[in-house]
């Protein structure tokens, strides 16, 4: 049996969900086009008028929106209300640059709880559930998206927040939260707290674990599963688009099924920026339909993934995406070969015996691009004999190679010398731009 928040919704027939895509994108567009001067001059460039989007098919016609102009429009420029009917900011870290700023209308937050209460349904949350958020709130949207979620769907919500895992634990076992929102990374963390301290993760009441706001794997999912006896589920979303929620995984676990009355999806090459066929992977892009104080259309995530839209046996009709691999952005590029992340992760764990803790480290040396993975070491391992260790390392690189069908460097650490993160795990550490500044 599978379980809904709002099935009517979820389950549109699709040539009524078509017609109402196509209708709030025609809403849309005239939205734009009279309020934000940034589309204005976009469209009148591209040589389209709002009467020239009559349906959903004409989205292709429509010029893309980038991080580069929420930037260049910073910070409310690309509002399209008054900021007297703006009733929440966010913004995201600004780490690579200035901050991407965020704005929701009252009507914007209850569609953010509305996508939020779906995800949290299709994995059987209802209202008699408990809920522990432990992503940061604040202006990232995690906490506050994972916490009107909860609230939405009615259950009984612990705004836990990040850090202080021995009083995150405590809570875990006092409150008796059912179900829990966090990075999985921290899941792992959390689990890692159990484990050191000799706490039976069946001292916790946890049934389900909605993680996201970074990429994990399968391999990931099973040792999150095995260590907190909880079934985990995959959650997608960004804050420009309006935050956790965009897309989540349901009880057949097979995609993140599309708010598609909310968010409309397309794939595209990131290259020519063509939109490609369903099953074939490409970069993310998303327009609202409905959102109104930050209307993007057809934005560019740079996350990479794929559509799925052949009917999901759980009976919802949104097509689904595929567990996003990566950022196009976060991708490497390494002699020529494209790695990312999360491809040496599900070696790693697919090995079995390894910590879930790696880090990739990209240096120069003269003219080629060298790749070492860092691998934290279990207590078990880290006293084993040199040769053992020797062993161990040759078979990870092996493994890697094997994967990339690239060489690459192993260097094992001491237990619990990779950083641990509260939020987003940092996976990559790239030299080359150091040296190249430095030659």
């Amino acid at each position: 049996m599978y379980h809904y928040y709002n099935e009517a919704a979820e389950c549109l027939p699709r040539s009524q969900l078509s017609a109402l895509q196509s209708e709030r994108l025609r809403v849309q567009i005239k939205r734009v086009y009279d309020n934000v001067p940034h589309y204005r001059k976009a469209f009148d460039k591209a040589g389209i008028a709002p009467g020239d989007i009559t349906s959903i098919a004409d989205i292709a016609k429509l010029p893309f929106t980038t991080k580069q102009d929420m930037r260049d429009n910073y910070p409310y420029e690309l509002f399209a209300v008054p900021m007297n009917e703006v009733v929440r900011i966010h913004a995201s870290s600004g780490t690579t640059g200035k901050q991407t700023v965020v704005g929701y209308t009252r009507a914007d937050l209850a569609v953010w709880g509305e996508v939020m209460a779906r995800t949290l349904g299709a994995g059987g949350v209802t209202a008699s559930d408990i809920g522990h958020i432990s992503y940061g709130y604040g202006l990232f949207t995690g906490g506050l998206g994972g916490n009107i979620g909860s609230e939405t769907i009615g259950a009984a919500t612990i705004p836990a927040s990040v850090g202080n895992t021995k009083r995150q634990v405590t809570i875990l076992q006092d409150f008796k939260p059912t179900f829990i929102l966090c990075t999985p990374s921290y899941a792992l963390t959390i689990a890692e707290y159990l484990e050191d301290n000799g706490i039976s993760a069946d001292t916790l009441s946890l049934k389900y674990g909605f993680f996201g706001a970074e990429p994990w794997t399968e391999q990931m999912r099973t040792e999150i599963e095995r260590k907190l006896h909880l079934k985990s589920f995959d959650i997608y979303g960004l804050s420009e688009i309006i935050g956790p929620g965009v897309a989540y995984e349901c009880e057949a676990q097979s995609g993140l099924h599309v708010a598609e009355d909310h968010f409309y999806l397309e794939i595209i090459d990131p290259d020519t920026g063509e939109v490609l066929p369903d099953g074939q992977q490409g970069e993310i892009v998303f327009t609202c339909l409905t959102k109104e104080a930050l209307p993007l259309i057809r934005y560019r995530t740079r996350d990479v993934g794929t559509k799925i839209s052949e009917p999901c046996k759980c009976g919802r009709t949104h097509v689904r995406l595929s567990k996003p691999q990566g950022r196009t952005d976060d991708m490497l590029i390494i002699r020529g070969v494209n790695v990312f992340p999360s491809q040496v992760e599900a070696v790693l764990l697919d090995l079995g015996y390894l910590s879930p803790y790696y880090q990739l480290i990209v240096d120069r040396e003269g003219n080629l691009d060298r790749l070492t993975v860092l691998v934290e070491l279990t207590e078990e391992h880290f006293t084993a004999e040199i040769s053992q260790i020797e062993e161990l390392k040759r078979k990870i690189a092996a493994a890697v190679q094997s994967m990339l069908g690239l060489a690459v460097s192993v260097k094992l650490v001491s237990p619990k010398s990779i950083d641990r993160f509260e939020g987003k795990a940092v996976r990559v550490i790239d030299n080359r731009d150091k040296a190249f500044r430095a030659s």
